[in-house]
């Protein structure tokens, strides 16, 4: 009975070393046929594409009536030059969604932008002042539009408005985030 058990115990042992040895080869062939390929891109990325960065500009949603970001792609060597005025133009120019509505009035053009300190100054053309006085909320979206793209600008915590060079009464305060 002895005898029989190392037989049976020694059968045992030589199917579970066989085992374990087809096992481990599987397994190294199987890793050998993965191989990690470098992907490679279907269009090179061009020098255009590789200078772009994301911007948000803010419009009034048609069905929300509120302020909601457009996302754009712009040019990083235009947003190096004149940051400021960039982003104001294009918010002249409107939103490319229909979904969105633009809140500057047409024929607005931006005179200059400076900045002292955290504060960017706007000097914009007497246009902006034909904005819908009628609409509810038009001015605080304006100017909340312009504070919100501007001040994601990191050096920028606030704007000034200015009718061709001047302070004017419509447009009198300091506008920061904390206070749209």
């Amino acid at each position: 009975m002895n005898k029989k058990i190392i037989i049976i115990f020694t059968v045992l042992l030589i199917i579970v070393l066989l085992g374990g040895y087809f096992v481990i080869n599987y397994f190294k062939n199987k890793e050998k046929e993965t191989t990690i390929e470098e992907y490679t891109p279907e269009e090179e990325i061009t020098e255009e594409q590789n200078r772009q960065t994301i911007v948000s500009l803010y419009f009034l949603e048609k069905e929300t009536n509120e302020l909601a970001p457009e996302a754009r792609l712009v040019d990083i060597k235009e947003l190096m030059n004149q940051p400021y005025e960039k982003l104001v133009n294009m918010l002249i120019e409107g939103p490319k969604n229909e979904k969105y509505i633009k809140l500057l009035p047409d024929n607005t053009k931006l005179n200059k932008t400076y900045t002292e300190k955290d504060m960017l100054y706007l000097d914009f053309s007497s246009e902006l002042l034909n904005y819908d006085k009628e609409a509810t909320n038009i001015k605080e979206n304006i100017i909340n539009s312009l504070v919100k793209t501007l001040t994601q600008l990191t050096e920028i915590n606030s704007i000034k408005i200015l009718i061709n060079g001047e302070e004017n009464e419509e447009f009198n305060e300091i506008y920061t985030l904390e206070n749209t």
